[in-house]
């Protein structure tokens, strides 16, 4: 149904890109980057948090660490990584396929300055077969987004 909810995003919202579906798992960054042919920074990775009551949505370039004093100050309160039930619950994709579009409830994203190192980068597409290839802004814009400054420097 993941999956599923993301092509109706993009049917939607961009009907100009194309969902890749690969026949090989790409649920963590190193497979993705393996699969895909790219650098693991330019997959697109997800992270789901809770902050306070509200859950939020970061995505950072596959390579990339929170910072969590960054992180602290960013969201004005510490920030604690979803169970994989709260995961699923909250955003309707399973852990691996975690991504912005399609999302079972309404969330908070952030996208990370990291991400505009380069011209086009790779999220999952709501399963772990599947992502897009889109451009850091245009994620931001499909998402509405908030830029803002969370990982360690590379």
């Amino acid at each position: 149904m993941s999956l599923e909810s993301v092509r109706h995003f993009f049917a939607e919202h961009a009907p100009d890109i194309d969902i890749i579906e690969m026949p090989e798992s790409t649920a963590t960054v190193e497979r993705a980057a393996r699969v895909h042919g790219v650098a693991p920074g330019q997959i697109a990775k997800t992270l789901s948090l809770k902050v306070k009551e509200s859950v939020v949505l970061i995505v950072t370039r596959g390579d990339a660490r929170l910072d969590n004093r960054k992180l602290k100050a960013a969201l004005g309160a510490k920030a604690r990584m979803l169970s994989v039930d709260e995961v699923v619950n909250w955003t309707g994709h399973p852990v691996g396929g975690v991504c912005p579009f399609g999302l079972e409830n309404p969330l908070t994203v952030y996208c990370d300055v990291s991400l505009r190192s380069f011209d086009e980068v790779l999220p999952a597409a709501g399963s772990v077969y599947s992502a897009v290839r889109i451009s850091p802004q245009r994620m931001a814009e499909l998402t509405a987004a908030k830029w803002i400054d969370v990982c360690e420097p590379l």
